[in-house]
């Protein structure tokens, strides 16, 4: 059984990569800059869209900054670990970890990512919930970083949804699909009470204009 495994996974992990290509090629994308484009890379950039989105999201990165190799943030699960290695034949860095494993593992290849005016592809709800909610520790760092958040608000016109805790979107092919980009600039928070409630702002904002 281990052997089938193991055949089974390095054959999904190498199909997955050009599958995910494909649908994405096909999609009829529509983007909108509300804020009028993306900020600039000086500082870095960290780049999110919800768990769920993520079909679209990861090579929405790549189609947006094809001259930058873009890290991302990956759970240590037996799920992250198949998601990871789709990501490497995708062209990006690992950074492995979440808010519950791992935690200053991530922080520090987030750090160093940027220091090199890096691009940091997260899903800041994941890998396990709250749904739509943004983590406190991406707010943290882009705020003690000066960092740009670039949210992409994804939505899909035609679609499957898996039954999951974030409600995962597969999208049908040659879909409209519609991705607002707003950058967020998140300030110097003065204490942990102020940090928070910006959060809960954010995560309420952008949850209920993605739902």
């Amino acid at each position: 059984m281990p052997i089938v495994k193991n055949i089974l996974w390095n054959a999904g992990t190498r199909l997955l990569p050009p599958l995910l290509k494909l649908l994405f090629s096909s999609l009829r994308l529509k983007i909108v800059s509300p804020e009028g484009g993306h900020p600039g890379t000086e500082h870095g950039i960290i780049f999110a869209f919800w768990h769920g989105k993520m079909v679209t999201g990861w090579l929405l990165v790549r189609r947006l900054l094809p001259d930058i190799r873009p890290s991302a943030v990956v759970s240590l699960s037996e799920d992250g670990q198949i998601l990871s290695e789709t990501l490497e034949r995708l062209g990006f860095r690992l950074i492995r970890g979440s808010s519950s494993r791992g935690r200053e593992d991530v922080k520090t290849g987030m750090l160093e990512s940027l220091r090199n005016r890096g691009v940091i592809a997260i899903t800041p709800d994941g890998p396990r919930g709250p749904l739509h909610r943004f983590k406190y520790g991406t707010l943290r760092i882009a705020s003690e970083h000066q960092v740009p958040i670039l949210f992409a608000d994804i939505t899909h016109e035609r679609y499957r949804v898996l039954k999951s805790w974030d409600r995962f979107e597969i999208p049908m092919p040659f879909s409209r699909t519609t991705v607002y980009l707003h950058s967020i600039r998140v300030p110097a928070f003065t204490s942990e009470e102020a940090l928070h409630e910006f959060a809960r702002k954010l995560s309420e904002h952008f949850g209920h204009a993605s739902r």
